[in-house]
């Protein structure tokens, strides 16, 4: 076997000129220094990259790192590939032009009818016979290259259908600015976001030429899906919506994304899901509820541009690279540039034969599955081959080209998988200056898709001072685009998850005030009666907020049940680490409105209340000490949200959430506090103020006295107390009317009556001669009141997330007249 090419050491054992400065200043670090760069970069990508996901949520055990250590390549080898990766891609798109039209590579035998017919990814449905297609079938691809013993790089996979992996080079680039500022002033790398400004460009010059830029969307299958992170960085960088198919809908034969305020045209859709589950009126078996109906006819039509096109994952059967050179030969009347590894399909006369023989590494792969990531071949196999050669292929690997690679105490050689990437325009194809390397450390799959986790490097095409200057795409023509500054332009999807987002932060909050309220009390050794009342009050609010069970109620005086219970609800599988499990998952799904910073907040501080929980134990000091975490997290919330978000739907909505839950939270903890006996009401006026945090700003402005009607007004019915009823009903009832826009609402005059209704309670106690005797009959009125705010909630549901109409009652005389709710057209 060859020994294997080094990227770093020339045939002379000298290092390369294009490694010497990169090195240079990665040995001054020093190995110290260069583990604590390994460290910050695996840091940072928990915390705000690509592996950054929330504890909690579905897409955990993205595992992927980036070494320290970046492969440089030089500017005229990165040309020679381009060039390359341009005509494959032309050579590509040329393929599948004719297999889904006039088909004349069957016909004249270039290509077996198997390969072709026999693939699952072969689209009927996509094959225009009479006309070409409005858009070109082929965009985005990617090219996954192994370099030899000779020093040729060869390609190994072809990605044309759900092209991954440019969001992980984008981030590993930000990324390593951060941790390795030296190299890159060494090094000097291309930047890469003139290549995501040329796509963008691309993509919308796909679009119709109509008033107003064409609209883009990145259609993403959801949290759910391994790459959904990527899908995030791609969105923001070409300036795309990100959308789910739910979000979507084909009216007229067009597509449009649906918000609060109506459709919205969509005009080109960048899909990364699968294409056999796009279209369920095209394909019967997949999922309704997993695509966009409708959404291939609208293409197909030229009312929309799909990239890449329903059906281009077929370019991806790895058979195709046996036939490869003489269908360039017959379609280009050119030599293929950039080669293929030596492939044969097995169903070609001899080729088992050769397999049988070989004596090098081969990898064994689905003939038509290039998603499949193969097998090394062992004798163990045949049968299997023998059985159905056809449906198979074969690929002799060479023994890969190594580079240093940081493993964490050394440097070490280790072989690499390359992956480039290309966008076509205008005036042709065009390489991402960079890419993403693969480190196949025996664990990494050698071929296929990206897979869920990795050690990959950030590859650098170097700068040369004599290379001409870069000139990014041209700007287009567009017309002047209207300001817009309304509220509800955002899907009902979002606006739902960010509503549910704002309603577990504050049960988490509440939870957190309540745990530690009793927390404090149990610490205080022997009770005093006023103390013992405290808990049990306390612990029928925990009861209400489902953080006990009935069990765990304090009887006889014993808070043994009680302590314990609370120690379980800190704990992960407790119900504090279940909210925060809910509260992470819904952060995943509205990350693409979250900057990276606001994601970084969330991320650091709900990590750090998780890490709380895990480790308080039962000790009633550490179990205090978690929910300090919980609290903060949710304190860290609402600055961001107050702080960074633009005040329109997505706030709204998250403080629509926020403050339905306080203001029910309110009337549920003060009904079940003073739910006693007059003679005990003090004590629980001052468990009001603790557990409304207004404990300070009574004192400042009652001294020590105690009273009903001042402790209730503060809490019930003054709009300045963030932590009272009223300043949620004010706020409930100002997002409601910025996001409807009508003049006249039911659900804001609701929350108008809630607020005097809240007043008058307090006017009937200050009106009352005995206060504590009509304080202590104000839990049934407080009930009311909080059923009323759940019916508030429903028709928020109703109106903007399930997209209802409203509920109509039938009397005697007919149907009772209710005002009409506003759906999006």
């Amino acid at each position: 076997m060859s020994a294997p090419m080094d990227e770093m050491v020339d045939g002379a054992g000298r290092i390369r000129p294009h490694w010497r400065n990169l090195l240079g200043a990665v040995g001054g670090l020093g190995k110290p220094q260069l583990e604590e760069r390994a460290r910050r970069l695996q840091r940072a990508a928990e915390e705000e990259g690509i592996a950054s996901i929330l504890p909690g949520t579905k897409a955990a055990g993205m595992g992927w790192r980036c070494d320290p250590v970046p492969l440089p390549m030089p500017a005229a080898e990165f040309a020679t590939l381009e060039a390359g990766l341009a005509q494959r891609a032309r050579l590509l798109e040329a393929v599948l032009a004719d297999l889904y039209g006039p088909q004349t590579l069957l016909r004249l035998g270039l290509l077996p009818p198997m390969l072709v017919y026999g693939n699952p990814q072969f689209l009927r449905a996509s094959r225009r016979a009479n006309a070409p297609a409005p858009n070109p079938l082929l965009q985005l691809y990617a090219a996954e290259m192994l370099r030899g013993p000779d020093g040729q790089w060869r390609v190994m996979s072809d990605r044309a259908g759900l092209v991954s992996g440019m969001g992980h080079a984008m981030e590993n680039r930000r990324l390593m600015g951060q941790a390795m500022p030296e190299a890159f002033r060494a090094a000097k790398p291309r930047g890469l976001s003139i290549f995501f400004e040329l796509w963008q460009d691309s993509l919308q010059r796909l679009g119709p030429q109509r008033a107003g830029a064409p609209a883009v969307a990145l259609l993403s299958p959801g949290t759910a899906d391994p790459h959904w992170f990527e899908h995030v960085v791609l969105s923001r960088e070409i300036s795309a919506a990100l959308v789910e198919p739910g979000d979507l809908t084909v009216r007229g034969g067009a597509l449009f994304l649906k918000t609060l305020q109506g459709l919205q045209p969509i005009d080109v859709l960048l899909s990364r899901v699968e294409a056999n589950t796009l279209d369920p009126l095209e394909f019967p078996e997949a999922d309704a509820a997993g695509g966009v109906p409708g959404v291939l006819d609208a293409a197909r039509h030229g009312a929309l541009a799909l990239v890449n096109a329903p059906g281009a994952d077929l370019a991806e059967s790895p058979a195709l690279a046996a036939f490869l050179p003489a269908l360039c030969e017959h379609l280009l009347g050119e030599s293929l540039l950039l080669e293929s590894l030596p492939t044969l399909w097995l169903g070609s006369p001899g080729a088992m034969a050769q397999v049988l023989a070989a004596g090098e590494p081969i990898l064994i792969r689905p003939a038509m599955d290039g998603a499949a990531p193969g097998e090394v071949y062992t004798p163990a196999m045949a049968p299997r081959l023998e059985a159905a050669p056809g449906a198979w292929c074969a690929t002799w690997l060479p023994t890969a080209s190594v580079a240093p690679c940081f493993s964490g105490t050394a440097l070490a050689p280790l072989p690499l998988a390359l992956r480039l990437f290309a966008v076509s325009d205008d005036t042709g194809w065009h390489a991402m200056p960079g890419g993403l390397a693969r480190v196949l450390d025996g664990t990494a799959p050698m071929a296929g898709r990206l897979p869920r986790s990795g050690w990959c490097k950030d590859v650098w095409v170097l700068a040369e001072e004599e290379a001409l200057p870069i000139i990014g795409p041209a700007a287009q023509q567009l017309p002047p685009i209207a300001i817009r500054r309304n509220s509800g332009a955002i899907p009902s999807r979002v606006a739902d998850n960010l509503y549910w987002l704002g309603r577990y932060v504050e049960r988490l909050d509440r939870a957190a005030r309540l745990i530690r309220a009793t927390l404090t009390r149990l610490r205080r050794g022997a009770p005093l009666p006023r103390e013992i009342a405290e808990v049990a009050a306390l612990a029928r609010c925990l009861r209400e907020a489902g953080l006990i069970d009935a069990e765990a109620l304090p009887g006889g005086g014993s808070t043994t049940a009680l302590a314990a219970a609370l120690a379980h609800a800190a704990r992960p599988e407790g119900a504090v680490g279940q909210l925060q499990a809910r509260i992470a998952n819904l952060t995943e799904t509205v990350r693409d409105r979250l900057t990276d910073d606001m994601h970084a907040t969330f991320n650091l501080s709900l990590r750090a209340a998780r890490a709380a929980g895990e480790t308080a134990g039962t000790g009633l000091e550490s179990l205090s000490r978690a929910m300090v975490a919980n609290l903060r997290f949710a304190t860290a919330v609402a600055g961001v949200a107050s702080e960074n978000m633009v005040r329109g739907g997505g706030r709204l909505f998250l403080e629509l959430g926020r403050r339905l839950e306080r203001s029910q939270a309110v009337l549920a903890e003060i009904g079940l506090v003073l739910d006693q006996p007059p003679a005990r009401i003090e004590a629980g006026l001052r468990l009001v103020l603790e557990l409304c945090d207004s404990v300070i700003t009574y004192r400042s402005r009652y001294l020590a006295v105690l009273q009903p009607t001042p402790v209730l007004d503060l809490v019930l019915a003054d709009p300045s107390n963030p932590r009272g009823l009223a300043f949620q009903i004010s706020a409930i009832q100002a997002a409601l009317a910025e996001v409807s826009g009508l003049t006249e609402d039911p659900l804001v005059d609701e929350a108008g009556a809630l607020s005097r209704d809240a007043e008058a309670l307090v006017q009937s106690i200050l009106a009352s001669p005995e206060q504590a005797v009509a304080a202590a009959m104000l839990p049934p009125q407080l009930s009311e009141m909080a059923d009323r705010l759940g019916g508030l909630s429903d028709g928020v549901t109703r109106r903007y997330f399930a997209m209802l109409p409203v509920a109509r009652s039938l009397g005697l005389d007919g149907p009772v007249a209710v005002p009409a709710e506003v759906l999006p057209t």
